[in-house]
């Protein structure tokens, strides 16, 4: 199960999305009060429970998708749920950071590690379900030899 190439991708889409936990997205140097995301400085998950719903879903889906290596078609199905909770996760946080009354304000945010995090996520998720193809195209053909 782990020793697939894909499991690994799926692993590290599902372990780089559960790190947007702890990592944020974006800071201040200092607080914001008129901000909802920035009023602690940073913008991370935890701001938002549509956020937070959606890069988990992703993530446990990811996750979840490496033990239904049996059932390739149905692990194709997972990790494309995944792709899109990550997906929708990443519209709304550039959503709610443009829609924040920080961008009006002389404080600029700068970026941090957990911009790139979903980026990453999307790009180990679609190896995946290149791989995750490739053995299905494998078994299809093996069955077609016997």
């Amino acid at each position: 199960m782990i020793q697939r190439i894909q499991s690994l991708f799926l692993l590290l889409a599902g372990g780089l999305t559960l790190a947007l936990l702890g990592i944020p997205f974006a800071g201040t140097p200092e607080t914001v009060s008129a901000s909802a995301l920035f009023s602690d400085g940073s913008y991370s998950i935890q701001d938002s429970p549509a956020l937070l719903a959606f890069y988990l879903l992703g993530g446990v889906l990811a996750i979840g998708s490496i033990f239904l290596y049996k059932r390739r078609t149905l692990q194709i199905r997972v990790g494309i749920f995944a792709f899109i909770a990550i997906l929708i996760g990443m519209v709304l946080t550039v959503l709610l950071f443009l829609q924040d009354p920080v961008m009006a304000q002389a404080v600029q945010p700068d970026d941090r590690i957990g911009v790139y995090l979903p980026f990453l996520a999307l790009v180990a998720l679609l190896l995946a379900q290149r791989y995750i193809r490739k053995d299905e195209t494998l078994v299809k053909s093996m069955d077609r030899l016997r």
